[in-house]
């Protein structure tokens, strides 16, 4: 972000070429990034930072523009002297030296002191998720799955529109890679630029053509066929490129696509991107981290003593498990908007979330019922969240929220790893807690927090200290 600073005072200095596409660059930088944490990170600053750099970077873009299609007539033109060429040259002079003013003043309107302060406080907050995280490989693979799909489209119609679409689905990938991935970017940076470099010459050679028709630049039939050729030929040189690097069994989709998370990794790849968005958000997150763990413990405990009912299923390739974990990782981001009721803005804010991709809407939607009753008023089968649920789902829901709820107050705070255990005897749970006293004051707020438990699984259950050992204890969750 402080390169943005630096190029903004080259350019304002001496107005050409280089020092404009330089500080272009810098900008569109600095606004990628922030479209691949804005998905992370719910702080507005990245918005404000991104939307304070969109006046700036669309001027400069349209006086490189500018540039660039006057390069194009030169590279194109047989003769100098042509009419078509001094046509078009007139023409985009002209919108040249507009574009330059307003640049001029938009860059004299940049907010260098408010850039400063992004400068210090947004880089911060991007170390928090390491380079090449499993995090950043499933953002890179929701681009990928989004330029894949104007791929088809473009091949399918070849049109103008399409064609440009599809450069800005690789341009959004490659940015992507380029910011987050490293490793990806050393072996794919090349062919992403010559890609995007391939479409954008695509797209200067359309408008180039429609400029020319808006302008009347063809003073007979003669030369408006010589240039419909010209330009073609060049256009389709690129398309055809393109076509070779990208169809086939060896092109480039498949290539990229081999190297990003599929299967169980793209739903673990979810599950942590959903962690990541959480913890920016929580203002505690070392205590859902610990919650989570405890859920677990919980879950399997319950599911070994065979006290559990299972749904007819999620779907293909879903895990209850990481629902739970899902919910217990975001049930305390809506405290990001105040404490008061914050379990229901919790709801409200995980149903907003785009789906991670390996994650069914039917999953996200579960995952945040469970976390609206991790506290509060007990489920009600006439309840709004409870209706957005698929009947099967629905007792599925109380069950894991009525783990989330116990798992949520057994939290001790100790800074001891969260440990428990679970047995089943004479039709009573007994859950040995490490951390947990009857004397706290703590025990008050479990004693009430296992009632939606023991409604749902029909059971009374009990919750102890943990001792040093506990030998009779037939079903262990342990770390």
């Amino acid at each position: 972000m402080e390169r943005v600073l630096v190029e903004c005072d080259r350019a304002a200095v001496g107005f050409e070429a280089d020092p404009v596409h330089d500080l272009r660059v810098a900008i569109r930088r600095c606004r990628s990034l922030a479209d691949g944490l804005i998905a992370l990170d719910s702080d507005p600053a990245w918005k404000e930072m991104k939307k304070a750099g969109r006046k700036l970077f669309r001027a400069l873009g349209d006086l490189r523009d500018m540039q660039v299609l006057e390069e194009w007539i030169e590279k194109l033109a047989d003769d100098k002297n042509d009419p078509v060429v001094l046509k078009l040259l007139e023409h985009i002079r002209a919108r040249e030296s507009g574009c330059k003013q307003l640049a001029w003043k938009d860059l004299e309107q940049f907010d260098r002191k408010r850039w400063r302060q992004w400068s210090r406080a947004l880089p911060r907050r991007a170390s928090r998720v390491r380079p090449g995280s499993v995090v950043y490989l499933h953002l890179a693979f929701e681009k990928w799955t989004s330029a894949y799909d104007l791929h088809k489209r473009a091949m399918r119609t070849r049109s103008q529109v399409a064609l440009h679409e599809l450069r800005i689905g690789i341009k959004r990938f490659r940015y992507t890679v380029e910011n987050f991935l490293p490793e990806q970017h050393a072996k794919w940076g090349n062919d992403l630029k010559e890609l995007q470099d391939l479409l954008g010459e695509v797209h200067d050679l359309d408008v180039l053509w429609s400029i020319a028709l808006a302008v009347q630049a063809f003073p007979d039939l003669e030369s408006h066929k010589r240039w419909h050729d010209r330009i073609a030929h060049e256009r389709n040189k690129r398309v055809e490129r393109y076509r070779e690097m990208m169809l086939g069994q060896q092109s480039l989709w498949r290539a990229w696509r081999a190297e990003l998370p599929q299967g169980t990794q793209l739903r673990a790849a979810a599950l942590s991107r959903l962690r990541v968005w959480a913890s920016y958000l929580d203002p505690d997150f070392q205590h859902s981290q610990r919650v989570s763990q405890l859920a677990l413990h919980l879950y399997e405990g319950l599911s070994h003593a065979g006290v559990l009912i299972h749904s007819t299923g999620l779907g293909h390739g879903a895990d209850v498990r990481e629902v739970l974990q899902a919910a217990a990782f975001m049930h305390d981001v809506g405290k990001a908007r105040g404490h008061d009721n914050h379990h229901k803005k919790s709801y409200r804010m995980i149903r907003g979330l785009a789906r991670p991709l390996g994650w069914s809407p039917r999953e996200l939607e579960l995952a945040a019922v469970v976390a609206r009753y991790h506290r509060g008023g007990l489920p009600r089968p006439r309840a709004k969240a409870m209706q957005s649920l698929d009947l099967p789902d629905r007792h599925l829901a109380m069950q894991l929220a009525g783990v989330l709820r116990l798992a949520n107050a057994l939290d001790a705070r100790t800074g001891a790893p969260p440990k428990l255990t679970v047995e089943l005897h004479d039709r009573i749970l007994r859950i040995h807690a490490a951390g947990y006293s009857p004397l706290d004051r703590s025990a008050e707020n479990i004693a009430a927090a296992r009632h939606l438990l023991e409604t749902v699984l029909k059971l009374p259950v009990i919750v102890k200290p943990l001792p040093v050992r506990s030998p009779g204890a037939r079903i262990t969750a342990a770390n």
